[in-house]
């Protein structure tokens, strides 16, 4: 599948770990690859108006830069190709060493649920003898990994800012989980950002799988255009219909045919309460999780991968770090528990009102704020004032969650904590919140923002949250 590349002068923009990974694949292929980074002393070129386009054949760029972004405007004008990493590796990908044809890629895409996803996916088709590691987005950058012959399928997480230079892609599965805001402002708008999401269903050969409670995920799947033979398969939270996979009565129910059973009528795939990372531990089940499950089993599936191994593998998943994870328990006088919970993955309100919604009425101390990124969170709060007993508001940002409680719910007692000192900014909010809760109770971090404001990332955010709750358990052990 090798792109010809002999002679051409290649210009990789941002020398990230996907800009670092092209210039690498690139190297033996390219005639000349220049790197352009302006915080890099290793690039080749400090600014972009030191660029020669009259010797410049391709941009490959990073997803930092926006549509908008001059450099990108110019090659553009001069019809010089502007695109992805993901675009690159799909051109360059090559033949396995088992079947002679080139790996197939699984892609998912969506606001929220991408990464747990796409790992659920993997370790499903790791537990089937292949090797299928998860990609893109998350992990070993995809570049590499399409150059690499051993590898059986790609599990690829893909951002919008990924799709939005990508062209070609023809996946043999591919998945949208959910489309809400976010993103918008480097888009310019919810319908560019759906249409860069809706790559994904282009030509999809075997499964196009769609979030059946999200019109908008609906429609684009109705939409879109699939090779021959592709079925189309919707995940529902609710009993499914004809085409879908959903839950009934405790089970995974699969009306689809995918499987195995006959399209149209209900298979019982496996009991809910097998899966323990997708239940609290009174049986409440997180339905996000429960949904990025089901998405992740249509795709194996679909693929046409061992069902019952994929159920196996599938039940003894573990969610990664920082996604709706119990971090630190106290044991209270009357002998119930205050749990502390990490959702600092939850960088927007879709996958905050997800994670709120995994707990019982008044039981949440919501740790909430950040870089709101110009969304608002009125209908957030509106909706799940039922599960907040307070809240603890932090980040430099935070008149928008301010304005979201004194609209929606301005009964629910608030904490603010001054954003001076990013160094104890989560100790002052476990403080804060510590002081709320009461057995039964949960603290939550799901912040519903972005956390480049105070930390250095949701994971450095998130493990701040975890070393400052065991702090305070062990302060107030028997509180």
């Amino acid at each position: 599948m090798d792109m010809d590349m002999n002679g051409k002068t290649v210009i990789v923009a941002g020398l990230g770990v996907s800009g670092q990974s092209m210039m690498q694949v690139l190297g033996p292929r390219a005639g000349r690859v220049l790197g352009v980074d302006e915080r890099k002393p290793d690039a080749d070129l400090h600014s972009f108006d030191q660029i020669d386009w009259d010797d410049t054949d391709m941009v490959m760029t990073s997803p930092v830069f926006n549509p908008r972004t001059p450099f990108i405007l110019e090659a553009q004008k001069r019809g010089i190709p502007v695109m992805s990493e993901v675009e690159l590796a799909w051109q360059l990908r090559v033949n396995n060493d088992s079947t002679g044809k080139p790996a197939p890629w699984i892609g998912i895409t969506g606001t929220n649920g991408k990464t747990s996803t796409t790992e659920m996916t993997s370790e499903m088709l790791s537990a089937c003898g292949l090797i299928a590691p998860a990609v893109g987005n998350i992990g070993k950058a995809v570049s590499h990994a399409a150059v690499d012959s051993a590898n059986d399928v790609l599990c690829v997480e893909l951002s919008s800012f990924q799709l939005h230079f990508t062209y070609s892609l023809e996946l043999d599965c591919a998945a949208i989980t959910n489309i809400a805001d976010d993103h918008l402002d480097w888009h310019g708008g919810i319908e560019n950002y759906a249409a860069d999401k809706s790559k994904v269903f282009h030509n999809v050969r075997k499964a196009l799988v769609y979030n059946a409670d999200d019109n908008r995920v609906t429609k684009l799947a109705f939409a879109a255009h699939t090779a021959p033979g592709c079925r189309r398969i919707g995940f529902t939270l609710n009993e499914p219909e004809n085409g879908q996979i959903g839950v009934k009565d405790g089970w995974i129910v699969d009306m689809s045919g995918v499987a195995g059973g006959k399209p149209g009528e209900p298979e019982q795939v496996a009991k809910i309460a097998d899966f323990t990372h997708l239940t609290e531990p009174d049986g409440t089940v997180y339905p996000h999780l429960l949904a990025d499950a089901l998405t992740a089993l249509v795709l194996v599936l679909g693929l046409g991968a061992d069902r019952e191994k994929s159920l196996a593998a599938l039940k003894q998943f573990t969610p990664g770090g920082h996604r709706i994870q119990t971090v630190a328990v106290v044991r209270t006088t009357d002998g119930g528990t205050i749990r502390f919970v990490d959702d600092s993955k939850a960088t927007n309100a879709h996958a905050a009102k997800a994670s709120l919604n995994s707990f019982a009425d008044k039981s949440v101390v919501w740790i909430a704020g950040g870089l709101a990124k110009g969304s608002r969170f009125e209908r957030l709060v509106a909706d799940q004032a039922h599960t907040i007993k307070a809240a603890v508001i932090i980040g430099k940002d935070q008149q928008p969650m301010l304005d979201a409680f004194k609209e929606s719910a301005p009964d629910i007692p608030l904490s603010i904590i001054d954003p001076k000192d990013n160094d104890t900014v989560m100790s002052r909010a476990i403080n804060a919140a510590g002081a709320y809760a009461h057995a039964g109770d949960v603290v939550l971090m799901a912040p519903a923002c972005a956390s480049m404001d105070q930390f250095k990332s949701y994971a450095d955010r998130g493990n701040q949250f975890a070393q400052e709750a065991q702090r305070w358990v062990n302060e107030h052990g028997e509180a």
